[in-house]
């Protein structure tokens, strides 16, 4: 038992890559049995369908609003909504709970922030920072690059990932004790890309992103919503070169094989 809740999903009204828009996400979750959802378009240096030459006053506001349509027709039957984004440095991204339309006016300087930068000024005020799918390979990367010192968890289950991708995200996590959590990426309000939702489960009912925030931040009272054996997966070793930021931001190159004897994943280009 507990209550189900969607983590990560991109509607067609913010995000270039959505492909229904957010109203379409109620009920279809709704008749899933979830409890609710959060809309994590893409923010401002990612895929977003936003014209960037707007004025950042109002660029925030037609961001915004498609989790404003989205909520209220999730009020409407029932289902709860939730604001959060997803922000992207080249091939990484970080989704971002806890904070809101408000707070993003008041930061126009969000643009230019670093990820250490980010993560600070998002500590500061109380939200959370969670790195997406941390060792996807895909054909837009060169490289690999994780966050341990500068998020709050991981996602290590996304429905977007190959098996292995997330198998290596859940390994390095539990070895270096990261927070945990999962979500679907969904586009579509038709299942995602590999047929599965993933999101959370928590012992208690969420009424608000804080809630979240202050329940992923703690480490306790929920628990990942995901495939059976879906962690169990064969491993490989990314192909990719895998660096991590330290606590500095510098960069460090991860040498070695992450599981001694598997074999290497194919070349994502």
């Amino acid at each position: 038992m507990g209550f189900k809740y969607e983590t990560h999903l991109h509607t067609s009204n913010s995000s270039k890559c959505g492909r229904s828009e957010g109203t379409e996400y109620v009920p279809y979750y709704k008749a899933l049995g979830y409890d609710g959802i959060f809309v994590t378009d893409h923010f401002y240096l990612g895929n977003t369908c936003i014209p960037r030459e707007l004025p950042w006053e109002e660029w925030v506001h037609r961001y915004c609003d498609a989790y404003r349509v989205t909520k209220a027709a999730g009020d409407a039957i029932g289902l709860k909504v939730f604001f959060g984004w997803e922000t992207s440095y080249a091939g990484e991204d970080f989704l971002i709970y806890g904070l809101d339309e408000e707070w993003l006016l008041a930061h126009p300087d969000i643009r230019y922030w670093d990820q250490k930068e980010q993560y600070e000024h998002v500590h500061a005020d109380g939200g959370l920072v969670v790195q997406a799918h941390p060792f996807r390979e895909r054909n837009y990367q060169t490289e690999v690059k994780i966050h341990p010192y500068h998020s709050d968890a991981w996602e290590v289950a996304n429905c977007g990932n190959k098996p292995y991708q997330d198998v290596l995200a859940y390994t390095y996590a539990k070895e270096h004790g990261i927070t945990m959590t999962a979500g679907s990426d969904i586009h579509r309000a038709a299942g995602s890309d590999n047929g599965c939702l993933f999101g959370m489960i928590t012992d208690a009912p969420l009424n608000s992103a804080k809630d979240y925030v202050d329940l992923v931040k703690s480490g306790t009272g929920y628990r990942l919503n995901v495939a059976e054996g879906w962690h169990a997966n064969r491993p490989q070793n990314p192909w990719f070169d895998v660096f991590c930021y330290n606590e500095d931001h510098e960069r460090i190159r991860l040498a070695g094989e992450f599981f001694p004897g598997a074999p290497t994943a194919v070349d994502p280009h």
